[in-house]
């Protein structure tokens, strides 16, 4: 027999009971038991909350920086009310309203040259702010970054130094290594000045093969250390020196100014490379070329980066043979030793006094 369920308006939002009539000799089996009447059954319609509330929500986005970082205008006004109407009376009006009306042309002119779309005002303020002309762009817009630096252009005075295939500059970068081996120690000397005339921020010169022997052994004990350079007038200015040896034929000094290494650390770019070239001395030669350069605009000059080089030699390198001059030897090697191994009682004026000592 066909039958119609029936609903009924649940008591729970969440269930519903649906009732079916059945006829009378209808039976369903309970537990195997035969049972006659009326059967419920739930159905669940949801898992969600019982109660839930539609709303529609309006929302707008703000600059939450412009919001949070400027006040009232009728905050400001209130604080200077009392200068406001000084000012006022000196110019002979009522009150403050026909003072703005006086200086609404240049408080207007004002408030368009301090709109920075982003920081004082909303984002959207730099479409209705007019494009200001190219030769008024770097006053008329706060805060311009730097134009990306142009690429050094190749002088024609300048020579062009190959690199070598793993990256560092060798001697053979410079020189034909076969053939000046050859020649004798003077017309070496001179060939490798001739090399670096031209370029007006290089540096190069020859050392013997024995001081150069001296010098890397104490680079090796102390290859950081720092060097003053006198400045007329103002004192000294201290310099950052470290050694590194990229591959068994060279070893380069990088000079770095000692307050942009405290910032920077690794990251600070030296103003002054200076690189030792051992391929002659390790042909017999007895030599070994130097050759460095000067980097421009960096608060050092040329002259400035060879008195840092002597001073380099004096330290790691002199070669004393007078009593006084063995005794000079020993002062500044306790110097180095204190500055490697963090001695506080080591003392810049005393690093000063070495240094210009003849």
């Amino acid at each position: 027999m066909m039958f119609r369920p029936q609903y009924f308006t649940p008591i729970h939002s969440s269930l519903a009971i649906e009732v079916h009539r059945m006829p009378d000799d209808a039976s369903i089996m309970v537990a195997g038991v035969p049972t006659f009447g009326p059967c419920l059954r739930r159905h669940v319609w949801s898992i969600q909350a019982p109660f839930r509330c539609y709303q529609r929500r309006w929302a707008q986005v703000h600059d939450v920086r412009f919001v949070a970082t400027h006040q009232r205008s009728d905050v400001i006004l209130s604080r200077y009310k009392d200068k406001l109407d000084q000012k006022a009376k000196e110019k002979g009006l009522n009150n403050v309203d026909e003072l703005k009306q006086v200086y609404s042309e240049k408080i207007q002119e004002l408030r368009q040259k301090a709109i920075v779309p982003g920081a004082n005002a909303p984002l959207d303020a730099q479409q209705s702010q007019p494009a200001p002309a190219p030769e008024a762009v770097a006053t008329s817009v706060p805060f311009q970054a730097p134009p990306p630096p142009s690429p050094q252009e190749a002088t024609a005075d300048a020579p062009k130094v190959p690199k070598s295939k793993d990256g560092v500059k060798t001697l053979g970068s410079f020189v034909d290594v076969d053939k000046i081996a050859e020649l004798p120690h003077k017309e070496i000397e001179t060939l490798w000045r001739l090399r670096h005339v031209r370029d007006a921020q290089s540096l190069c010169a020859v050392m013997h093969a024995e001081t150069y022997g001296r010098v890397a052994a104490t680079a090796r004990k102390h290859p950081q250390f720092i060097l003053p350079l006198p400045r007329e007038g103002q004192g000294a200015e201290i310099h950052f020196l470290q050694w590194t040896f990229p591959s068994p034929t060279t070893a380069t000094v990088l000079f770095t100014h000692l307050a942009e290494y405290k910032l920077r650390g690794e990251f600070a770019q030296p103003h002054t490379t200076v690189t030792h070239h051992l391929d002659l001395a390790r042909r017999g030669k007895g030599l070994v070329l130097l050759e460095g350069r000067v980097m421009e605009n960096r608060g050092v000059t040329v002259d400035e980066g060879k008195w840092l080089l002597m001073c380099l030699q004096k330290f790691y390198g002199f070669e004393a043979r007078t009593e006084e001059a063995k005794n000079g030897v020993q002062r500044r090697k306790k110097l180095m030793e204190m500055f490697s191994g963090g001695d506080e009682g080591f003392k810049v004026e005393e690093l000063l006094e070495e240094a210009e000592r003849v």
